[in-house]
């Protein structure tokens, strides 16, 4: 059996409670999961410091000495422990607020110790608070006291006794056992190429290294590893598609697309429309089956793309159906669709979780018989009942918020699967577009249509709230709509609500003669879109709302966007409210209010905003400010697999070149059948047991 394999029950220090919280808390159950938990920091543990060498900027202190008295202070709950340790030199107070009964149990005065721990200055003189301590007679070996590693772990681990300290000295007797060494699972040629350290090494180096250059060169080639495998799943499940999968052809541009094209634009294409539309028209004639993302700023124009690529679709005798995240979103992706399509005579319906089912039986008839050109909807579209006579073109839009499955599922709903667009109004830096849609063909549109002005975007503090009142006054009076965005974040609802309350309140107080809509996610369906409905018809001249109109709601005559505590927004959803505004002929504004304490990064937010309205630039500062996993505000939303160790928004040149050796490797070898590939083959094998399916994400 492959020992990296092994449960990790079976390893001393572990046993079969602390492996359940492992396996439930990180997902460890092996030893490879285990020894590829890799650490997040090291504090260097060969120095020992004296006492009087102790310094505010110094983030640990590590010393020699011993205890001379411990006191208790205060009762109860608010009781503490305090240590008066020295070094011989001079002293230095611990200090316990739990756990004051064991520490008194476990540790006693006049013993040689070793503390540890972050030194804070309090009323003149230093402390440390709850310090790592041991018997200098039973100090780790030599090779822990070097770089020490520290792990993430839970609240649940830690009130288990699985704390970081535990894993390291599990893992530390390991890494002395692996004699035989790991199994290596790159192949040699690759590791010669690049010059990477040996798995085995590399593993004992990221966990204790000797030194910086031994940690950095482990961390080279575990991060080119993981980008590696990420990129050759990617690109094999997209030679194995071109292979397996052929397209349907549109052989022509017909009656629908011309006609639309002469007679029914509402403006003259832009050059990057035009340009997009070639290279969906050379795809769907090519017979292979289109994968592309289409990726341009909220108001670029991508809906009238996406429509006349299904047009091309219904010429050739196919249907085409559109699936958006939210009902809000599909409702104005149907009247905007059919107000353009006028009387052209090709067919549209929208299908929602609020159809009706006698309108739903009569869609359900049409589509079946090849009657229905288009279908627009939510994911109501992948239900079962839903069928089509010859689905041949699928537009997904916002796709980030689908799951995998979802997506996957429109592709069963012909023999042949369809022609997929997916469409993004999240700019998406290059590094990550790489990874989550690396097996997409990519076009953008980078050009706003013609009479656009770029929104005007400012950073005011709360103390301008008087002149702003004036700016809102003076807007309206204009004839211009405003929105004001309170954020709603999870963990405070309440709070946020209230603040919101308070927020629409004060509009009504202060612009007595205004009417006033409210919107947030608490509300029914019905209110919410009655409310909306009062703004988008232009009944009401102030919107005041919580983040729900991020997506989906299209005023060209709302010219003022202000979003409230904007400190609490990351960029990408700053840039997708703003574009909520500028979506008409009169020149828009963006006011981000915020309060005076901010820090360094937010004060960086603000600034990027009043900067730039380039959606590309502005995504790929938010990759560097907040890294990959928390570019749509949750956690690893987006990323369909954990990255351990590579980091998006650092090793873009690795992500490069590892992707660059994948294509490589295919196209010599595209089943990866050469005996000296087996390596990889068997690795992909593993990690497919272990992640999602990288390559099914159109």
């Amino acid at each position: 059996m492959d020992f990296s394999m092994q449960d990790i029950k079976y390893l001393p220090g572990v046993g079969p409670r602390k492996a359940e919280l492992f396996a439930k808390e990180l997902g460890i159950r092996s030893v490879e999961d285990l020894l590829r938990h890799y650490p997040y920091k090291y504090v260097d543990r060969s120095r020992f410091y004296y006492l009087h060498e102790i310094t505010d900027n110094m983030p640990f202190v590590q010393v020699k000495g011993q205890i001379l008295k411990f006191e208790k202070i205060g009762e109860g709950r608010n009781q503490r422990l305090s240590a008066i340790f020295t070094d011989g030199k001079g002293t230095i107070e611990l200090v316990w607020f739990k756990g004051v009964k064991f520490v008194l149990e476990k540790y006693k005065t006049g013993i040689e110790y070793v503390i540890f721990g972050k030194p804070t200055a309090f009323n003149g003189r230093y402390n440390i608070v709850h310090p790592d301590i041991d018997l200098v007679s039973q100090l780790p070996p030599s090779e822990m006291m070097g770089w020490q590693p520290f792990y993430n772990t839970t609240d649940k681990m830690k009130s288990g006794f699985l704390n970081s300290k535990t894993i390291q000295k599990i893992i530390f007797p390991l890494l002395q056992n692996l004699k035989n060494g790991v199994p290596e699972s790159l192949p040699a040629y690759i590791l010669k190429r690049y010059a990477l350290m040996n798995l085995t090494e590399s593993l004992i180096n990221v966990h204790f290294p000797k030194n910086a250059h031994a940690l950095n060169k482990a961390r080279q080639r575990l991060k080119f590893e993981e980008l590696f495998y990420i990129q050759l799943s990617i690109l094999r499940q997209t030679k194995w598609r071109e292979q397996n999968f052929r397209g349907f052809v549109f052989g022509q541009i017909g009656h629908y697309f011309n006609t639309f094209f002469k007679d029914y634009l509402p403006f003259e294409l832009t050059g990057a429309q035009k340009r997009v539309l070639r290279e969906i028209r050379t795809d769907v004639g090519s017979g292979k089956q289109m994968n592309r993302l289409l990726q341009g700023d909220v108001g670029s124009g991508k809906t009238l793309v996406a429509l006349m690529a299904m047009l091309m679709a219904v010429d050739n005798g196919f249907q085409a159906a559109l699936m958006a995240p939210t009902e809000i979103l599909a409702n104005q992706h149907f009247e905007t669709i059919k107000n353009l399509l006028g009387d052209l005579g090709v067919s549209v319906a929208l299908l929602t979780g609020s159809t009706r089912p006698k309108f739903r039986e009569e869609l359900h008839k049409k589509l079946r018989s090849g009657q229905m050109n288009i279908l627009i909807g939510t994911h109501a579209l992948i239900e079962e009942t839903v069928h089509f006579a010859n689905l041949g073109f699928v537009v997904i839009d916002e796709q980030h918020r689908f799951g995998v499955e979802q997506r996957s599922k429109l592709w069963t709903k012909n023999e042949q699967p369809p022609h997929i667009l997916v469409m993004t109004a999240t700019p998406i830096p290059r590094t990550l577009a790489m990874t989550l849609y690396g097996d997409l063909s990519v076009s953008v549109i980078d050009e706003l249509p013609p009479g656009r002005k770029p929104i005007q975007t400012y950073h005011y503090y709360e103390n301008k709230r008087q002149s702003l009142n004036q700016f809102i006054a003076k807007q309206v009076n204009a004839g211009r709509q405003i929105y004001i965005v309170y954020p709603l974040i999870q963990e405070s609802e309440k709070m946020d609500l209230q603040d919101l309350e308070n927020g629409y309140n004060y509009i009504c107080e202060t612009f007595p003669g205004y009417k006033v809509c409210k919107v947030h996610g608490k509300l029914k369906a019905a209110e919410k879109d009655y409310q909306m409905q009062k703004f988008v018809s232009g009944e009401a001249q102030i919107m005041v709302a919580t983040t729900v109109i991020e997506v989906g709601v299209n005023v060209p005559n709302a010219s003022v966007m202000i979003i409230e505590n904007a400190e609490r927004f990351g960029l990408s959803q700053l840039h997708q409210l703003r574009g909520r505004v500028g979506r008409g002929a009169e020149q828009s504004f963006c006011i981000l209010l915020t309060g005076f304490k901010l820090s360094t990064e937010t004060r960086k937010r603000m600034e990027i905003m009043v900067r730039t309205n380039d959606g590309f630039e502005i995504s790929e500062a938010d990759l560097q400010l907040r890294g990959p996993g928390d570019l749509e505000g949750t956690q690893q939303s987006g990323l369909p697999f954990e990255l351990k160790i590579a980091n998006l928004a650092q090793d873009g040149k690795m992500l490069e070149i590892a992707r660059r050796t994948a294509m490589e490797i295919l196209d010599e070898d595209p089943k990866l059948e050469k005996t000296e590939n087996y390596i990889l083959t068997a690795q992909l094998r593993k990690l497919k047991t272990n992640t999602l399916n990288w390559g099914v994400i159109s």
